[in-house]
C-alpha cells in the first residue's frame, strides 16, 4: 500500500471564488421574494457541506446580531471561511449582481401596473411562501439543534417575548443570550 492510501482523507478543496459567486447567486434567484436563509442552509450545509448544522446556526446567529442584511453578512462569513477576502467579494457579488438588476427592473413594472389586481394576488401568494421557506428551515434546523431542554426553553422564550409580548430585541439578546453562552460554554470534565 502506498503511504497516500494510509493518510485519511484530505479536506476537500475550497471553491473557487467563481464557483462561490454562482452558487450565492443561485441561492438569491432561488428564494427570490423571501426565504433566503432556508436556500441558503439548503445549498451551504446540505448540498455543498461547506458547513455544518451548527457551524451554519452559530453563523446565521452572529449574522443576525451584527449590523447589516442577515444574508449578506452570512455570503461574507462562508466567503471568508472558504475563500478569504476574495471569497467574501465573490459570495456578496452573486448574492446581489443580478438580484439588483431585477429588482429595478419589477419595481418598473410595478409602477406602471401596481393597480392591477392580479399583481396584488401574486404578491400575496410570494408572501405565503416565503413565511413557508421561513417555517421549514426552523424546522429544519431546530430538529438538529434543540436536543435538550435547555435549549427548548430559550427557544420557548425567545419565541415568545419577541412574537408574543413584543420585547426589543438588544433587550431580549441581553438577557437571553448570556443565559445560551453559559449553558452552552464548554464544562470541565472530570478526570
Amino acid at each position: 500500500m502506498s503511504e497516500a492510501a494510509l493518510e485519511p482523507s484530505a479536506a476537500p478543496p475550497a471553491p473557487s471564488a467563481l464557483q462561490l459567486a454562482l452558487t450565492f447567486n443561485r441561492i438569491a434567484l432561488a428564494s427570490f421574494g423571501g426565504g433566503l436563509s432556508a436556500w441558503s442552509r439548503q445549498v451551504v450545509v446540505e448540498e455543498r457541506g461547506w458547513m455544518t448544522d451548527e457551524e451554519f446556526l452559530s453563523a446565521m446567529t452572529i449574522c443576525r446580531v451584527l449590523p447589516g442584511a442577515n444574508q449578506v453578512n452570512l455570503a461574507v462569513f462562508v466567503g471568508t471561511k472558504l475563500r478569504g477576502a476574495q471569497g467574501a467579494i465573490a459570495a456578496v457579488a452573486g448574492l446581489i449582481a443580478l438580484p439588483i438588476a431585477i429588482v429595478l427592473g419589477l419595481g418598473a413594472l410595478y409602477l406602471a401596473y401596481h393597480r392591477d389586481p392580479s399583481v396584488e394576488a401574486a404578491l400575496r401568494g410570494v408572501v405565503a411562501a416565503s413565511v413557508a421557506l421561513s417555517i421549514s428551515m426552523a424546522y429544519k434546523a431546530g430538529r438538529k439543534a434543540l436536543k435538550s431542554a435547555v435549549p427548548w426553553l430559550l427557544f420557548a422564550a425567545a419565541f415568545f417575548f419577541s412574537a408574543i409580548d413584543r420585547v426589543p430585541l438588544l433587550l431580549l439578546l441581553a438577557v437571553l443570550a448570556p443565559l445560551g453562552l453559559f449553558w452552552a460554554w464548554p464544562k470541565r470534565r472530570a478526570t
